[in-house]
C-alpha cells in the first residue's frame, strides 16, 4: 500500500492528495536513530511504502518539553547511540534519494541555534525536508527568526491547543503554513486510551479559521481512534504508539502497525 504523493514533493500536495480520494492525511512520527541508528532508514522507507502521506522525524534532543515518556524515551536512547541533528539530516537526505514522501522534521530551537539557524535552513532544505515543526517558537516570539524561516522553502508548522484563545488562534492561523497541528489535549505527548470529549467541534472551528489543512495529533494510538480523527480532520497524527511498536517489537511490527492505521484512516469517511 502506497500513498499517493503529489509530483511537486510539498505538504499543499500530499494533502492535496488525500483530499482527491476523500480521506485524511496519515503523518507519522518516528524520531530519528531510535530505536537503533541502523534501523531508521528501512523505518522510513517502510512508512513511505505502507502509508504515510507526510512524516514527521523527529531530532533526538536531551529536553523534549513537549513530549512524553515514550518519546522522551527515545530522544535519549537515540543520543546514547550518538544521533544528533547532523546524523538526522543525513538519513533524511539518504531517504530523500529513495522515496519521494514529504518529510517535517520536528525538533527544538536549542540544536537549530547550535547547528547555526542560516546553516540548519540550507541543510535541511539540501537534505530534502518539507516542513519544520519547532515546539519551543510559538507564534509573534522571535519574528525575526520566523521571518528568516519562512524566506526559506521549508514550511514552519503551527500549533494549537484546546486552551488557545479564539482570536490567538486566528493569529495563528494567519502565520501557518503546510498544516496547522491541533493538539488534541493539553499535556506532552503520549498514548492515551481515550480521546477528548468534543474534539469535533474542536477542530471545527479551527477549520474555519484558517485555510491550510487541520492536523490532530498527540493521543492517538490505535487505529480506532485514528479513524475517529480522519472523520473531523484533514490529517492524522500519530507518535508514541508507533515510536513504543517499534522499540518493542521491531521495525515489521511497526510497518505493520502503521498499515492498520492506514487502512482505518482509508476507511473512515466511507462509511
Amino acid at each position: 500500500m502506497s500513498a499517493t504523493i503529489s509530483s511537486d514533493l510539498s505538504l499543499a500536495g500530499a494533502f492535496a492528495a488525500a483530499r482527491g480520494e476523500n480521506r485524511a492525511a496519515l503523518i507519522p512520527y518516528v524520531t530519528a536513530g531510535h530505536p537503533r541508528p541502523q534501523d531508521t532508514a528501512a523505518i522510513l522507507t517502510g512508512l513511505a511504502d505502507d502509508g504515510a502521506d507526510v512524516i514527521e522525524l523527529g531530532v533526538p534532543f536531551s529536553d523534549p518539553l513537549a513530549d512524553g515518556p515514550t518519546i522522551q524515551r527515545s530522544s535519549f536512547e537515540a543520543i546514547e547511540q550518538g544521533v544528533d541533528l547532523r546524523w538526522t539530516l543525513d538519513a533524511l537526505a539518504s531517504f530523500r534519494a529513495v522515496r519521494q514522501t514529504p518529510v517535517v522534521l520536528f525538533t527544538y530551537l536549542n540544536p537549530l541555534l547550535r547547528h547555526g539557524m542560516e546553516r540548519f535552513l540550507a541543510d535541511a532544505v539540501d537534505a530534502g525536508a518539507q516542513g519544520l515543526l519547532l515546539t519551543d517558537l510559538p507564534v509573534g516570539a522571535d519574528a525575526a527568526l520566523e521571518n528568516r524561516i519562512n524566506a526559506s522553502s521549508l514550511d514552519l508548522i503551527r500549533l494549537v491547543a484546546p486552551t488557545t484563545r479564539p482570536e490567538r488562534v486566528r493569529t495563528i492561523a494567519e502565520a501557518a503554513r503546510g498544516f496547522l497541528y491541533y493538539v488534541s489535549r493539553t499535556g506532552v505527548t503520549g498514548a492515551r486510551q481515550e480521546l477528548a470529549e468534543g474534539l469535533a467541534a474542536e477542530v471545527a472551528e479551527v477549520r474555519s479559521m484558517t485555510p491550510v489543512p487541520v492536523a490532530v495529533g498527540f493521543g492517538i494510538s490505535t487505529p480506532e481512534q485514528a479513524a475517529t480523527v480522519a472523520r473531523v480532520a484533514d490529517g492524522v497524527v500519530v507518535g508514541s504508539a508507533l515510536v513504543e511498536t517499534l522499540r518493542a517489537d521491531g521495525v515489521e511490527a511497526g510497518r505493520a502497525f502503521l498499515r492498520s492505521l492506514r487502512q482505518a484512516v482509508d476507511g473512515a469517511r466511507q462509511a
